[in-house]
């Protein structure tokens, strides 16, 4: 089988400057207003509020100062408000008095704190709406003040690493896993050196009947920007797990790639063995495959080193794929145990190119630069593809580069990058435990998505939050994202085959229901287990004319058998509006 990666054709990039507002900024020099005096142990104020605030109020008579006792800290320093914004010779002039008290330890301004994950300085920060903007963004920069990717290593298997010094410092020793010396245009077969040697095609039909000449793609460096782009260096992009390391895996050259060398690329670089090779001696705790081909299932060599990879504690990302049809009929998307990527636009619904279907697991911004109304190869928004790191060679590397392009292979980095960002804020976190993280928090599309996008566009921020402020969900995700109309005054299904359990489904079963309606109160919603008992969780509600049912229940379902086929059972009781079940999913 051979595998080819899952990006469109750059587009011209359209520099923009960068706004004030987004640059690296000195923070602000914000007026004192309180103090925090610590008392020595044994006296009367260090015990007493009574005691500290009548030292207030003495010393308030001794400077002139407006000084009340506010409250008492965890720490046991008393907080002294002076009364309002004072200036730097009245903070001088308290301070001073109550240091000379004998019964005072220490006194120190109350300061200002800032959340530190300002825009970061990289120059075309601006350009890369994927990380920030509210509709079709990702909500990076808000992940970034509690975790940047530190000690975690991404493998980019792809095409190589074309020299750039925007990645440089991020960048880790790979592997070249093309077998074929003449794929591989290095001279050789497989060897230590990761270099992209260029996946150009000459002429027309050169890689099989339909191919067509083509310049190299500098893919995987692209793909690489995205995961962990130097941050904050005043040049270029902003990474999204900026602090993580890149280890590039090269298995696409000339005509794609071999199924059997990705299979080892895979293996080796979650630190398997593979004969011949040397052991890795970085594993990556993040795999990235935006690449694929068309196949009805996961072949027996993908799935092997997919599993091995998980058992290693690898999670792996993949690229739902760029053919607008079922990710089912495409591999490694159709595997078990990654997590498939679809690619969301802008405006945040599904790009027309995307692959869909129930084994999408999440979006994330892959771009668009048209309509899917337009010419097909004309370029009318470069501004709305993914803006990231490449090289100016045609065939051969020449100058570093930035451009945009547009793909799931640009939407599955924004996963591992995710996938980083989790790892690095809590170690523990098994490839399970990232996935249902992800998909858990991700948020509905506030476009469309026609055929399925997984549980909606994955959020940053939200997913680091989790991670670290609450238990993550561990448990078993089964998710139906299929679209099913719900005409009026009619009951309708959407099912989910539960299988791979044991025993009985939990006393805290998890139902996600995202339901798109126009007047929520006309629906009943149920849960129906596979022995048909009936558990309500909405009723319906005549005053109720919000849109839409968006919402988790939580149901008692332990005297139920986990496998077998649940089903979301909606029912319109009333005319007048309509809508669909969007997607829902089961967590145990």
């Amino acid at each position: 089988m051979t595998s080819g990666a899952f990006a469109a054709t750059p587009v011209a990039a359209t520099p923009k400057p960068v706004p004030a507002s987004q640059t690296m900024r000195a923070l602000p020099k914000a007026p004192v207003e309180k103090v925090i005096v610590t008392y020595k142990s044994r006296t009367a104020e260090a015990g007493s509020n009574t005691a500290a605030k009548s030292d207030a109020a003495e010393k308030a008579a001794q400077t002139g100062e407006k000084l009340s006792f506010e409250r008492r800290l965890a720490g046991g320093g008393a907080l002294v408000n002076l009364g309002g914004k004072a200036t730097k010779q009245d903070v001088t002039e308290v301070m001073n008095a109550f240091r000379a008290d004998p019964s005072v330890a220490s006194v120190e301004p109350d300061i200002r704190a800032y959340a530190m994950a300002v825009a970061p300085d990289d120059t075309d920060y601006a350009k890369q709406w994927d990380l920030f903007e509210p509709t079709g963004g990702m909500n990076v920069p808000a992940a970034w003040d509690k975790a940047t990717g530190s000690g975690v290593t991404v493998a980019v298997i792809d095409t190589g690493y074309a020299a750039h010094s925007d990645l440089a410092s991020n960048v880790v020793s790979g592997y070249d896993f093309i077998s074929t010396a003449a794929d591989a245009r290095d001279g050789n077969g497989r060897d230590a050196d990761a270099k992209d040697e260029g996946d150009w095609n000459a002429t027309d039909g050169e890689c099989g009947t339909g191919s067509t000449a083509s310049n190299s793609s500098w893919h995987g460096t692209h793909v690489a920007g995205t995961i962990a782009a130097v941050t904050n260096n005043t040049k270029g992009i902003a990474g999204i797990a900026y602090n993580a390391k890149i280890q590039p895996v090269r298995v696409l050259g000339k005509c794609g790639g071999s199924s059997s060398d990705i299979a080892d690329a895979i293996t080796w670089a979650s630190g398997g063995t593979v004969p011949g090779v040397p052991a890795n001696p970085t594993p990556a705790k993040v795999i990235n495959m935006s690449l694929g081909g068309a196949s009805a299932t996961c072949p027996s060599v993908y799935q092997t080193a997919i599993n091995g990879a998980v058992s290693r504690g690898t999670t792996v990302v993949v690229a739902a794929g760029n053919s607008n049809a079922n990710a089912s009929g495409f591999t490694p998307a159709n595997c078990t145990g990654v997590i498939t990527v679809a690619s969301t636009n802008r405006a945040g619904a599904r790009s027309y190119y995307s692959n869909y279907g129930t084994i999408v697991d999440v979006a994330a911004p892959g771009g668009e630069t048209r309509n899917a109304t337009d010419t097909p190869g004309t370029v009318t928004t470069p501004e709305n593809a993914i803006y990231s790191t490449l090289n100016s060679g045609l065939t051969t590397q020449s100058t570093e580069t930035y451009k945009p392009y547009q793909g799931t292979s640009m939407a599955a980095p924004h996963i591992a990058g995710l996938a980083a960002l989790l790892k690095s804020a809590k170690s523990t976190l098994t490839p399970a435990d990232i996935e249902s993280t992800i998909k858990a928090n991700a948020r509905p599309l506030p476009g469309t998505c026609t055929g399925g996008c997984g549980t909606g566009i994955a959020d940053a921020a939200k997913s680091v939050n989790a991670v670290l402020n609450t238990t993550p969900p561990s448990g078993t995700v089964f998710t139906n994202a299929t679209d099913v109309a719900i005409p009026d005054n009619t009951t309708v299904s959407s099912s989910i085959a539960v299988t791979g359990l044991t025993g009985n489904a939990p006393a805290t079963l998890k139902v996600a229901v995202d339901i798109k309606h126009t007047w929520r109160g006309d629906l009943v919603v149920d849960l129906v287990a596979p022995d048909g008992t009936v558990r309500n969780l909405k009723a319906s509600s005549s005053s109720d004319s919000a849109d839409n049912v968006l919402a988790t229940y939580t149901v008692d379902a332990s005297s139920e058998v986990a496998n077998g086929t649940w089903k979301l059972q909606v029912r319109d009781v009333a005319s007048g509006d309509t809508g669909y079940i969007d997607s829902w999913s089961l967590t145990f």
